[in-house]
């Protein structure tokens, strides 16, 4: 299994509106997709960060993993993309290598793209999502 580089990391937010002008105006990342999920229970920003991303992630449901990671440590960092270039054969390698799958199929993510988790249990405590690559 080869990671590709590092699509994005996402930060948890209490407040979208107040959080973009922070990395559009003072840091100079240009805005992307921004959409509610509400499968997810959150609504999300993507920032433009050289070849890779931010993602800025508030809840809009009080029982998404979002909000009760929110009200359990606060705002901050919440985990780190990365790119493969086919999903469903990095989710069935690390599979049969023992990685415990939050996903066991990809599924619709922001902006289209295609996602899954892999439980930070099996990442050295780090929610870590792949992005396969399009």
């Amino acid at each position: 299994m080869h990671l590709g580089l590092i699509h994005h990391v996402g930060y948890v937010v209490a407040d979208l509106d107040a959080g973009i002008p922070v990395y559009r105006d003072v840091l100079g990342m240009p805005v992307g997709a921004r959409e509610v999920m509400p499968d997810q229970g959150v609504e999300a920003v993507m920032l433009g960060a050289g070849p890779s991303y931010v993602e800025l992630i508030t809840p809009v449901s009080d029982d998404s993993g979002v909000a009760r990671f929110l009200a359990k440590k606060g705002p901050g960092m919440h985990h780190v993309a990365f790119a493969v270039p086919h999903l469903e054969s990095a989710l069935q390698e690390l599979s049969e290598e023992g990685v415990e799958l939050i996903d066991t199929a990809p599924r619709r993510g922001l902006g289209g793209h295609m996602v899954a988790f892999l439980h930070p249990r099996s990442t050295a405590g780090v929610l870590t999502e792949l992005v396969e690559q399009h």
